[in-house]
């Protein structure tokens, strides 16, 4: 069941006046490393119960005079084609979808940079796209020996070859469409520009996981590595910050790792133009998450299940090709570190029991109220449809026997997809309900009664007996149902249609 163990209004307060400070200790000038998800962090909801997915775009908004966006993409990424697997676009096309998402909530977008740029064909379309689209564009250039040959890189041939973006607010918040954007380098290489130029400028990052003032292994910390398998970061004490401080911090190997350097390249620009004060990479981090978790028994509990979901996620990837056994052993090591199994997810239970009495696949959901609703394939439906009509019908107080949806019509549905549109699947999928629910609200008040309860299917859990289609999946996703699936297709065919 969900408990909330996050206040958002504080941490909303807490990490604007955090930023507000940083920016004044710098000169009124900070660059300010933005990763992870600006929008819809659905994990940070999921582990700090409270926590809302756009959180981060509101504390923007209340800083929206003092800031400016700069969207930085990797010039390799754009010749690979690089997918982002939550969206199903190109990095280059999540650029534009990020712009136009700021530019809805409010926000100043000064510039594109792409990074990484050696005359790759697609990069250099795609800069001239965006100058047709009149957004302002930089070139940042690979740099030899980077990141060890530091003499070389904080000078005019390293960071100093890189265009200076012309910035106009105290907050650039320097952000991308996904991890090696080149983030990072941007904010210093803008530094050594800044300072050359005589103007004091500062850097840090806007930090979410690890939290550092939580237990190195406390299962919100745990989470995150569940979330990072892929990018093998694993949570470690800050021994900089235990040696300066005396205080025990929490941070991640990349970050620990890549202290020595950034400390060397930050006082080479020191000795040179400025002064900077940073004695550890927890220093660095704007993070006020851990000083806002108003329940921490809610938090470890929703943190498990996450690592649980993560675990689930990791077996259908490798089940689809896609995935590496690493993954799945990372999480599976995580588990057992906080003392939990597949067995602590109750809604996997229900839909393997359900399955095996009912002999087809099944999905079940487990509601807010701690009831637990099952739905099975048919004829007719498919197992998550008939699970999301049996929640409706629950939450609404609807009789068990009462047909909210006629069959006649789905018939009707059914002979439209297999006759007209070539669709080898008969059975009605969620969306395809919903369409049909709605067109019959309007002249029946207990449809519409059912309707009114999606709203309730938000944080509630479900599981499925197979992969669900990308359509099933998605739309659970977009209700807010945290979903996992047993790694295994309904079906033995090769090639299984999204």
């Amino acid at each position: 069941m969900y408990h909330i163990g996050f206040d958002n209004e504080k941490y909303l307060r807490m990490q604007s006046e955090s930023i507000l400070e940083r920016i004044e200790k710098f000169g009124n000038k900070l660059y300010l490393e933005f990763g992870g998800k600006l929008y819809d962090d659905f994990h940070a909801s999921r582990v700090l119960p409270g926590f809302k997915p756009d959180i981060k775009i509101n504390l923007l908004r209340t800083l929206a005079d003092k800031a400016e966006i700069v969207v930085v993409i990797n010039a390799n990424h754009i010749e690979k084609s690089k997918i982002r697997e939550d969206y199903g676009i190109t990095y280059d096309m999540d650029v534009l979808r990020l712009i136009d998402a700021f530019k809805l909530s409010g926000l100043f977008i000064g510039s594109v940079v792409i990074a990484q740029y050696a005359g790759q064909p697609s990069a250099e379309r795609f800069k001239e796209r965006l100058k047709e689209l009149d957004l302002k564009v930089y070139i940042h250039y690979p740099i030899p020996g980077y990141p060890t040959n530091i003499p070389f890189i904080v000078s005019d041939e390293g960071y100093g070859k890189n265009e200076y973006i012309e910035t106009e607010r105290p907050l650039v918040i320097v952000t991308g469409p996904g991890p090696s954007s080149g983030k990072m380098s941007t904010c210093l290489s803008q530094m050594y520009h800044e300072h050359k130029r005589g103007t004091e400028a500062g850097y840090a990052k806007f930090e979410t996981f690890p939290i550092w003032n939580l237990p190195l292994r406390h299962p919100v910390n745990l989470a995150y590595e569940a979330a990072t398998a892929d990018l093998n970061d694993i949570n470690m004490i800050d021994p900089f910050h235990l040696e300066a401080y005396g205080v025990t911090a929490v941070n991640y190997n990349r970050d620990v790792e890549l202290y020595p350097v950034l400390r060397t390249i930050l006082r080479r620009i020191e000795s040179r133009y400025g002064d900077y004060s940073y004695k550890s990479p927890t220093d660095m981090g704007v993070n006020m998450a851990g000083f806002c978790i108003s329940d921490d028994g809610a938090c470890r509990e929703a943190a498990k299940q996450e690592i649980i979901r993560r675990y689930y996620t990791y077996l259908c990837d490798k089940q689809k090709g896609k995935g590496d056994d690493a993954y799945i052993q990372k999480a599976e090591l995580l588990m057992n570190e906080a003392d939990i199994s597949t067995k602590d997810r109750a809604v996997v239970a229900a839909a393997l029991n359900k399955a095996e009495q009912s002999g087809t696949p099944s999905v079940s959901i487990e509601l807010a109220d701690g009831a637990m609703v099952t739905g099975k394939t048919s004829s007719l439906l498919g197992a998550s449809s008939a699970a999301l009509i049996n929640a409706l019908k629950h939450l609404a107080k609807i009789n068990d026997e009462v047909r909210i949806i006629s069959p006649l019509l789905i018939e009707q549905v059914q002979k439209l997809k297999v006759g007209f549109l070539g669709n080898q699947n008969p059975r009605m999928h969620t969306d395809e309900l919903l369409i049909a629910l709605s067109t019959t609200a309007p002249t029946n008040p207990t449809v519409e009664l059912a309707l009114d309860q999606l709203p309730k299917l938000k944080n509630c859990e479900a599981h499925s007996t197979v992969i669900l289609s990308q359509v099933d999946a998605g739309l659970f996703r977009q209700l807010g149902l945290n979903l996992t699936c047993e790694p295994v297709y309904q079906n033995n065919r090769l090639y299984h249609r999204k």
